[in-house]
């Protein structure tokens, strides 16, 4: 049985230690940051697969400055502990984090998803009744094209019941600069040291390995496009032209699905480009949040 990540052991790298808390809800314990002024606008975040909070460290700061900003673990990642397996899949996901905002009684005025964090967004809004801005970051709402729609997430489900895979694959980001090397190539983007550190942290854990595969198995992007043409939110789509793991063209392709979509490109930069450059990504995240909040 592999071990959880420890907050008294893996925590101590994680920035911005005093905005932690955990939070029942579900029968599980959720890892949740908060920051900002109470009774300002509130923001949350919803990191991608295989990351966890870490990944909003130098936007969530620059976000609080005049927004409630709040940020959790998605289930099976990171410190949030307790979901089934059955809980990876998207709309189940959806549902959970619909079950911790009214929990922690949250009314949020834009939700800003990371990758697989958009499509979360977009679940909330088609299943749960949210009306608001949601901001994407190098969203993934495209399904691979043709047969590798079924190859990929049929290849998912075979690692993943294979006890032996997360804990491979964490053995071997444990050699010298491996996690930096993987990052690099699997998105294209340079991080800092305490980026690297967080990442180095979640790959070398199998068990959250373990629950990045099973979202990755559980992931149905084929019937979320099925329903894009529903979504009546405004969505701003953040993309960056030098991402390694999805193309701009397919957001691109996915602007034009959504009836009330706009697309902004930031140069230069991979599928990580909000913790490459916090500043930029934070401008275009408060400016699009003040218009659709002073939106009639």
């Amino acid at each position: 049985m592999s071990r959880a990540l420890d907050w008294d052991r893996e925590g101590r790298l994680w920035p911005h230690r005093e905005a932690s808390a955990f939070v029942p809800s579900g029968g599980a314990s959720w890892h949740v940051q908060r920051m900002g002024p109470p009774g300002a606008p509130q923001l949350l975040l919803l990191h991608g697969t295989g990351a966890s909070v870490h990944s909003w460290r130098d936007v969530m700061p620059l976000l609080a400055e005049d927004h409630d900003c709040i940020a959790v673990d998605l289930p099976r990642h990171a410190f949030t502990a307790g979901h089934d397996l059955s809980d990876t899949s998207l709309p189940r996901m959806a549902a959970r984090i619909a079950g911790l905002v009214r929990d922690l009684d949250l009314a949020p005025a834009a939700i800003i998803g990371h990758s697989a964090g958009a499509a979360l967004a977009i679940q909330l809004a088609l299943d749960h009744g949210y009306a608001g801005p949601i901001i994407g970051l190098n969203s993934a709402l495209r399904p691979f094209p043709g047969p590798a729609a079924q190859v990929f997430p049929a290849l998912a489900k075979a690692l993943f019941v294979n006890p032996l895979v997360p804990r491979i694959f964490s053995a071997t980001t444990t050699l010298p600069g491996e996690a930096s090397r993987f990052l690099k190539r699997s998105t294209g983007s340079r991080l800092d040291e305490t980026g690297l550190a967080c990442y180095s942290a979640l790959l070398r854990n199998p068990r959250h390995a373990k629950g990045a595969l099973a979202m990755m198995a559980n992931w149905d992007l084929p019937r979320l496009k099925a329903r894009l043409s529903e979504v009546a939110n405004p969505v701003l789509l953040v993309h960056s032209d030098k991402d390694a793991a999805i193309p701009l063209d397919w957001t691109r392709e996915a602007a034009g699905w959504l009836p009330d979509a706009s697309l902004e490109v930031m140069e230069g930069l991979g599928h990580l480009a909000h913790e490459e450059e916090p500043e930029r990504a934070a401008a275009l995240i408060r400016s699009f949040a003040r218009q659709e909040e002073s939106t009639p």
